[in-house]
């Protein structure tokens, strides 16, 4: 004998019910099988509200059992072939009548009784069995259907219906012994009393339903048909690349089950775990995949560790007290009086100078906890031994699942680990004393990410996980987020880490999420984030979220973002930055940076700051390292100024040259800090600094090609002074035309003294040739006589953005 049990997404509709007559056809032909059958989904509720409905005196029940007949005849139409038909809408339409009269006189009596909500609510199992029993007598299935309520005996107890277990034993027997069939269909759920009237077995009633019966029947197998393809190793909605598991204790299923794995509900299954009866998981819709075998003894996996579960709406109730110190009894009298009030206890936690306690209920229960206990210890609380109950709500349960948990070495430290990384503080800890569990307690916001944190820990790859927060949006910050998209196989597979963008900002508005900010939505989501009304609110909530190995990319050029750097790093967040600004201020607070982030050991990596991807600054600090020493430099740092100068040729207005670099965004946002010379007054600075130099900006000599009246006013005004001034470039061209030579803005370095101008230089000169927006520098060292030339495209956002990548995968 098996027993097949089918859930109310396996029954919901017409197409659903077809898969499970196939399963059961291909069932009968290997063993005598006993099917039962929940509601179709979403019934048993709808039952319930048309109770209490009725109750309420609303005669909105009637519209509420009428689109529950629609949605039955419905599936009659659909399912059933043409010559059942009449007959099947006749006995559908014959519950649905009883069910009418029942719910009227509730309406008119005006209020509701257990063993009436009981009756109300056994019409669904009653319908979908009938149903189903039509469908199998249309394709000349033989069965026998039998009502649930004439084999399973309950009594009531504690508001609660318990099963007696030895008459309902004895009636399964009986019914098998008079009836040699090769199948048994019975609906679910439902069961009734000594004195005949209808009863329900509750929360996971149709799984009790059905271990009952395999107990009874003395079943090789129970098969609990649902819509996941076994139990897995997570919630795989919260967690979508977790796995089935192929085989599970009972123990480690029913420790699964209890903290919040849907799939099978302990009380439920505890009669087949007793009679060492095996269990199968299995998917409705995929009745090939194995699904999971839950037995006594399973195969060892690697590690011992089977799942991750979590229960919500948790409370947690704090009794503490310097009075409990040393006193017996406080613990056994608290216990008393929440079993007194019907009060479950999920987890219990207790310092061991017992001057604390803490246990969690469910959330629904807290009022009337707090309300019991403090009338218990109403004496106590008085002469002020002990406080009031404290009551916390909004709080989640999590516990990992294997077997011998103690002696797992590290199980529970990396558990805890992972949540740190994550930024998840932990409320409670608490170990099973059946030793397959270690639960915490964490707030309800933040379950999810600490089941992904944990999940990743035990079943993902062993892949570093970088968690990025940026600022500015711009064309580099757009550019940034592409090609993290673009290289997000690569980064993972070759590099091994992980990158998750978890907060992004522009000047008007930001959004934060710690497990990742939905990357081909994002422009969607930043449009409708939070306001950035204060200059300070985006940091705040990076510094709340508490993620380890966090990176902060700067790709703004913002003073006030530049001036938060060692807040960051006082935070344990390390900096990635394009900003010039930080590291070309004054010296004194370039050093701070630089020594702040070594102190607090996070990385402070700027090299986009003087060449884009060129890498420029790791060159100097290479030869800085290995003891050589840089005696001069010689550069072109300007993409965009070597870009105007390579294309004006006198016959397109200077102008036109600059809005042509500015369009394609080579020039900073404010094309003006490049003409000035600016920009390169930074790099320059920034060069020296980092080959040993102790520099500022104010002791460069400075040869501008544009006076201080350019920079007076807005943007245009600037293009209006330079269109005015055309003659003036035009000389400038031609008078190193004639003279052979080209213009080059060139930054350079001899006898520890930096200069920065606009040059003319011959054929023979390593720049002559230079094009485009390509930057190039030459050092010369002790150990580079003959200078090291690095040379590329010094301007772009994508060339900066790649540079910025490579900076946050070296943090």
């Amino acid at each position: 004998m098996q027993v097949l049990k089918f859930g109310g997404t396996s029954v919901a509709n017409s197409v659903n019910i077809e898969k499970v007559i196939s399963i059961v056809k291909n069932a009968i032909e290997h063993d005598k099988t006993i099917v039962v059958a929940s509601a179709i989904s979403g019934c048993t509720d709808n039952l319930a509200l048309i109770g209490n409905t009725a109750a309420a005196h609303d005669k909105k029940y009637i519209e509420l059992i009428n689109k529950l007949e629609d949605r039955h005849l419905k599936l009659i139409d659909e399912l059933i072939s043409i010559e059942y038909k009449d007959e099947t809408f006749a006995v559908c339409k014959e519950i649905i009548k009883n069910l009418r009269e029942i719910a009227n006189g509730v309406y008119l009596i005006r209020e509701i009784s257990n063993h009436t909500i009981d009756l109300i609510m056994s019409f669904g199992e009653i319908l979908s069995t009938k149903i189903i029993s039509a469908k199998l007598n249309s394709i000349n299935i033989s069965h026998k259907w039998i009502d649930s309520r004439s084999l399973i005996r309950t009594e009531r107890h504690q508001s609660q219906n318990i099963v007696d277990a030895r008459i309902t034993n004895a009636n399964i027997k009986k019914m098998l012994s008079k009836n040699n069939c090769k199948l048994y269909l019975l609906p679910g759920f439902i069961a009734s009393d000594a004195q005949g009237r209808t009863t329900t077995l509750g929360r996971g009633g149709s799984d009790y339903t059905a271990s009952l019966l395999a107990i009874g029947s003395s079943a090789r197998v129970l098969e609990i048909w649902t819509d996941v393809t076994g139990m897995m190793t997570a919630d795989p909605r919260v967690v979508p690349e977790a796995i089935t598991i192929d085989n599970i204790s009972y123990k480690e299923a029913l420790e699964l089950s209890h903290f919040g794995a849907k799939v099978v509900y302990p009380p439920t299954i505890q009669p087949v775990v007793s009679k060492g009866i095996p269990i199968y998981v299995k998917n409705t819709f995929e009745p090939e995949a194995e699904g999971t075998l839950i037995e006594s003894n399973p195969p060892e996996t690697q590690g011992k560790i089977r799942g991750i579960s979590s229960s919500n709406r948790i409370a947690l109730l704090s009794m503490e007290g310097n009075g409990m110190v040393g006193i017996p009894g406080y613990s056994s009298r608290l216990f008393d009086t929440l079993a007194k009030n019907e009060i479950n206890i999920i987890l219990i936690t207790q310092a061991s100078s017992v001057h604390t306690m803490c246990v969690a209920i469910d959330e629904s229960s807290a009022d009337k906890a707090k309300i019991a206990v403090d009338e218990t210890f109403a004496y106590e609380i008085s002469l002020g031994k002990v406080e009031p109950l404290k009551v916390e709500k909004g709080f989640s349960i999590i516990s990992l699942v294997g077997n011998d948990m103690k002696n797992q070495s590290g199980a529970s430290g990396r558990m805890f680990d992972a949540l740190g990384r994550r930024g998840i503080n932990i409320r409670a800890i608490a170990q099973g004393s059946s030793e397959k569990n270690v639960s915490t307690v964490v707030a309800t916001a933040d379950v999810n990410d600490a089941i992904r944190a944990i999940h990743h820990e035990f079943f993902g790859e062993s892949k570093k996980i970088i968690n990025l927060f940026i600022a500015g949006y711009g064309s580099v910050g757009k550019q940034l987020i592409k090609i993290i998209q673009q290289q997000k196989q690569y980064i993972e597979q070759q590099r091994g880490k992980q990158i998750v963008v978890a907060g992004l900002s522009n000047s008007k508005k930001y959004i934060i999420n710690k497990a990742g900010i939905n990357l081909e939505n994002i422009d969607n989501e930043l449009n409708t984030g939070e306001d950035n009304t204060s200059d300070d609110d985006y940091f705040d909530k990076i510094f709340s979220c508490s993620l380890h190995n966090t990176v902060f990319v700067d790709c703004t050029a913002s003073k006030y973002i530049a001036a938060k750097y060692n807040d960051l790093f006082l935070n344990g967040i390390s900096v990635v930055t394009c900003n010039k600004i930080a590291c070309s201020a004054d010296f004194s607070n370039y050093k701070m940076l630089v020594e702040s982030a070594k102190k607090e050991k996070v990385s402070f990596r700027y090299e986009t700051t003087v060449g884009a991807a060129l890498p420029i600054i790791s060159a100097i600090n290479q030869i800085v390292n290995s003891g050589d020493k840089i005696h001069a430099c010689e550069a072109v740092l300007s993409g965009s100024l070597n870009f105007v100068f390579t294309n004006y040729d006198g016959k397109q207005p200077f102008t036109q040259i600059i809005r042509k670099a500015q369009n394609l965004e080579y020039t900073e946002p404010d094309p003006r800090l490049d003409l000035s010379g600016t920009d390169v007054l930074r790099k320059i600075t920034i060069i020296a600094r980092e080959a040993g130099l102790i520099l500022e900006q104010n002791n460069i000599e400075k040869n501008m090609f544009l006076s201080d009246e350019y920079f007076n006013g807005d943007v245009e005004n600037f293009y209006s002074m330079l269109q005015k001034n055309e003659p003036y470039f035009k000389k400038l061209y031609d008078d190193a035309k004639n003279e052979n030579k080209k213009l080059r803005f060139i930054a350079s370095i001899r006898n520890e003294k930096a200069k920065t101008g606009l040059e003319k230089i011959d054929s023979n000169h390593p720049f002559y040739n230079l094009d485009g927006t390509d930057n190039a520098i030459l050092l010369y060292t002790d150990f580079y006589q003959s200078p090291l030339r690095i040379q590329g495209a010094g301007a772009g956002a994508k060339q900066t953005a790649s540079g910025i990548l490579n900076d946050i995968l070296l943090s």
